[in-house]
């Protein structure tokens, strides 16, 4: 499994830290102010750590009206306390000039992707109604009911598996400024039970008729998603497709190389996949004008005589 880093850079600008009984760090040019308080506190249950809530809190006392990019990362230990995504919702109206948030914001060491509990991350865009970038990560008790936001341009979820009902219901939303979806898909070890019939309305061109960028990353099922991708009615309107961080191998390669045109895009991120070094060079040369990303060559792996292949991040 890949190694989770913590965000160095979110919505375009530099990661800062806070930390707790220090003076909010002078900065000369707009940040994403990042949050965190970890502890292994299981006293408090299915509950955001109150360490955590009492330090939000005097950090919103500090900063709240200015920020306008927020990383959320460990709040408590994640496996045993939920995502302070109700305080977060009641902060609202003392962070009102906030446009970008990253909730989770986690290393493996802190939580792995699959214990982090998350919740209903849906009520964040109701109480944000400016958001423009939403991106999660976590694995369980990951939820999502369908909204309307106005606003919103980037939505990513990251995550080692994710739910067929997680997917309908960010595709049963009315998202109209949306231009960059990216979704981990994960593996049905971890819940990742999406396939290429829960993505129909999506790949038929039916939803967010401003979408630019398709992510549909960490997947099992990749070669499943080429070969929709290659005739899907989506594509022509995309400028960047990333597959990146699955499985791809030789029959989702060949989708691509005898699907429809993919000239048109400026960016294909397959890296992190299972093809031999002449499928992945026969994409890349197949696409001159188009920056394709064929790095990190994986080898299946053998266990009592079956080939396994592995997503980048699982649990």
């Amino acid at each position: 499994m890949t190694f989770v880093d913590h965000a160095r850079s979110f919505a375009g600008r530099p990661v800062v830290d806070v930390f707790r009984d220090e003076p909010l760090p002078t900065v000369d040019t707009p940040v994403s102010w990042r949050f965190s308080h970890w502890d292994f506190d299981q006293s408090a249950g299915y509950t955001p750590s109150e360490p955590f809530r009492s330090a939000f809190d005097e950090f919103l006392a500090q900063a709240g009206p200015s920020v306008e990019s927020l990383v959320i990362g460990a709040w408590g230990y994640a496996a045993f306390n939920v995502a302070p995504i109700a305080q977060l919702c009641a902060a609202a109206p003392r962070l009102p000039a906030l446009r970008a948030l990253f909730l989770g914001d986690m290393t493996s060491e802190e939580c792995e992707v699959s214990w982090m509990r998350v919740g209903d991350v849906s009520p964040l865009l109701t109480a944000y109604p400016e958001l423009e970038v939403l991106r999660v990560r976590g694995g369980q008790d990951l939820t999502f009911s369908p909204v309307r936001h106005e606003r919103l341009r980037e939505l990513a979820v990251e995550t080692g598996g994710l739910s067929p009902a997680f997917t309908r219901a960010v595709l049963d939303s009315e998202l109209p400024a949306l231009t960059d979806l990216e979704l981990w898909l994960g593996t049905p070890d971890y819940g990742g039970d999406t396939d290429v019939t829960d993505l129909a309305p999506l790949l038929a061109g039916e939803r967010f008729p401003a979408l630019r960028r398709l992510g549909l990353r960490n997947a099992e099922i990749a070669d499943d998603l080429a070969e929709a991708l290659s005739t899907a009615t989506v594509v022509p309107r995309l400028e960047r497709l990333d597959l990146s961080l699955g499985t791809l191998g030789e029959r989702g390669a060949a989708a691509l190389l005898a699907g429809q045109p993919l000239t048109h895009l400026a960016e294909l991120d397959l890296h992190h996949h299972y093809l031999d070094v002449e499928t992945a060079a026969a994409l890349v040369a197949a696409l001159p004008g188009v920056r394709v990303d064929v790095s990190d060559p994986r080898e299946d792996e053998e266990d009592d005589g079956e080939s396994y292949r592995y997503t980048a991040v699982g649990e």
